[in-house]
């Protein structure tokens, strides 16, 4: 028996219904995860404006790409690309703070800016350069604008950026490229978390762990957690997995946000 056109259409439409009816997604990505907060807004003390907001963050799964970084040669970087989405009622100011900490070998990596990684980033992630992709730097300039109510999300997005200072650079000359060599590497850790700071102006003091020195500031933080299957032989975007639940927790920062009342007991 043939099938026209209209019974082709007719087919194909009650599919796509069927799978709206079991709660299917028709076009997902299943390496995308968006932490949304219910109330991204709240009451909070005077001293942080009387309101705790916290930032919607979308983003894929950490992905790898080897790239020519000038003076250090080939390079393996891990990577981010996010998106800020503001629920707030305000325009609100993303400054950001990724942190990359291994568990099993006990290393922290900090986010890095470089021009060559995000312009072959930018080519993978935005061919058509409709996201306009910032770096953490360049993603501050500017306050995130308010999405209000059900309109469609105003989201800026971004990269986050990570290469293992321990591996050999071109230009290291022989003492430094024998130090290294006993260095623990990125590529050896199969378990971490990154660290996100800057989404949320929640924050904390503590006492200080040193007597007599100044207070810990905590910021609001969340908590992605991966592991990599294989070994750093087989180093593939593939293999990295993301480990559910997040979790926000308020973890000490090295930065001077100036804080209203921090100067008090």
């Amino acid at each position: 028996m043939k099938i026209g056109r209209f019974g082709r259409c007719m087919i194909l439409l009650l599919a796509l219904a069927g799978l709206c009816a079991v709660g299917l997604p028709l076009a997902a990505n299943p390496n995308e995860r968006y932490i949304k907060d219910d109330n991204p807004v709240q009451p909070a003390e005077a001293a942080r404006g009387g309101t705790l907001w916290v930032l919607d963050f979308k983003f894929l799964d950490p992905r790898l790409i080897k790239v020519n970084i000038p003076g250090r040669g080939q390079k393996v970087c891990w990577y981010v690309r996010y998106q800020i989405i503001n629920r707030t009622n305000a325009p609100r100011t993303f400054i950001p703070d990724f942190e990359l900490v291994t568990h099993d070998t006990r290393m922290t990596y900090r986010d890095q800016i470089l021009p060559s990684a995000q312009e072959a980033i930018s080519k993978i992630e935005d061919p058509t350069g409709y996201y306009k992709i910032k770096n953490s730097v360049t993603i501050s300039a500017d306050p995130i604008p308010e999405t209000k109510g059900k309109a469609a999300p105003r989201a800026i997005t971004g990269v986050a950026i990570w290469t293992d200072p321990n591996d050999i650079n071109a230009d290291d000359d022989e003492a430094t490229k024998k130090r290294k060599e006993n260095l623990p590497k990125l590529a050896d850790s199969n378990h971490y978390s990154i660290f996100i700071a800057g989404l949320s102006n929640g924050w904390s003091l503590t006492d200080p762990i040193t007597p007599g020195a100044a207070p810990v500031v905590r910021r609001k933080t969340l908590q992605l957690t991966f592991k990599r299957l294989g070994d750093k032989y087989v180093m593939k975007s593939e293999a990295i997995r993301f480990q559910p639940p997040v979790e926000w927790i308020y973890r000490a920062s090295k930065l001077d946000l100036k804080l209203p009342g921090k100067d008090k007991k």
